[in-house]
């Protein structure tokens, strides 16, 4: 698939007191995009469409540039310590996907401007935490990969981590447009992940993002271009003939890297859940979706801000988590399991 571009692209006019945010400006005017000006993200007005499910469709393609305001960093467990914000929003369209509720009624990406002060926090939990190993999350909002082309943030972020003794960076992508990281000064500190599934949960349920081929084609230069490794296995779901599924899914993973040396391959695998607010709303944004979504044929499990999810219940998801890692140790015996969850 071809490189996100924007269709339309709003600025905060203090954007445009950051190097980044000048850039960008001129970037896209360059580009022939159309350029609006809003007062902050929380004032876009006028995308188009005829009723909420063309708005959402075009908001999907809408860039806003602007500043991040709250320096403060949410937390980001299992991943990491942090979640470091250098975007909000995805073009991609994952029915399943917790930004659906997350970011509610504002589904357009926003790109933040303002990356040295967010270096700057960044510096300041690695100090507060001395020697330790401080991880920061650079996906937890976005899909920062698929917009980076753009803006060059996370490749700024990578070398910047690169720099640090204690500090390292983490992300995962749907995208392969990674070509421009390749060079990065990243020394080992940052950890490149991909996100992968069975063929039935990417073409029901992936729209709007990379193939599977596509992803191995990066997850290849990625390891040659020397960044430790990592694959998410998210959402994990009980499809009809699931077990083989995702023992193809391994087979042909082990079979696209067999010629790859990689020194350093995680895997971080994550049971599908959804809440009653997402179920709402991916039922209106997706009505065709196949996504089960059975309260009855789940388990209830308390989350964070007292807002529950649905998960699989114990025996299902001791099956899958028994099965999942059985694969990775037959294909990948020497990768490491991070989690399951």
């Amino acid at each position: 698939m071809k490189p996100f571009i924007p269709q339309l692209v709003y600025i905060e006019p203090k954007a445009l007191d950051y190097p980044l945010g000048r850039e960008l400006k001129e970037k896209f005017e360059k580009m022939g995009l159309e350029i609006r000006e809003t007062t902050s993200h929380n004032q876009v007005r006028g995308i188009p469409g005829d009723n909420e499910f063309q708005q959402y469709r075009n908001a999907k393609s809408t860039l806003v540039v602007g500043v991040r305001k709250t320096l403060k960093f949410d937390t980001s467990k299992p991943s990491a310590e942090y979640a470091i914000p250098l975007a909000t929003g995805c073009m991609g369209h994952c029915h399943y996907c917790y930004l659906q509720t997350t970011l509610g009624s504002k589904p357009y990406i926003r790109t933040y401007v303002n990356i040295e002060e967010i270096f700057a926090q960044a510096d300041e939990y690695m100090k507060e935490r001395g020697e330790q190993i401080t991880r920061f999350e650079a996906a937890c909002t976005s899909d920062i990969v698929g917009i980076d082309h753009l803006t060059h943030s996370l490749k700024k972020a990578i070398e910047h981590f690169g720099k640090s003794e204690t500090g390292r960076l983490r992300f995962v992508t749907k995208y392969h447009h990674v070509d421009h990281l390749l060079d990065a000064k990243h020394n080992g500190k940052t950890r490149f992940r991909f996100s992968v599934n069975s063929r039935y949960v990417i073409k029901n349920f992936e729209p709007g993002t990379s193939s599977f081929d596509e992803r191995l084609e990066a997850a290849r230069k990625v390891a040659n271009a020397g960044y430790p490794l990592g694959f998410i296995v998210a959402p994990i779901y009980l499809h009809e003939d699931w077990k083989e599924g995702y023992y193809e899914l391994f087979q042909r993973l082990s079979e696209s890297l067999k010629d790859t040396v990689i020194e350093d391959l995680t895997f971080e695998m994550i049971q599908h859940r959804f809440t009653k607010p997402a179920k709402k709303v991916i039922a209106k944004r997706y009505p065709k979706t196949k996504l089960e979504m059975d309260e009855e044929k789940r388990k209830y499990k308390w989350g964070r801000y007292g807002i529950g999810k649905y998960v699989y219940k114990d025996d299902e998801a001791k099956d899958l988590e028994g099965t999942l890692r059985g694969y990775i140790a037959e294909f990948f015996p020497y990768a490491e399991v991070a989690y399951f969850t």
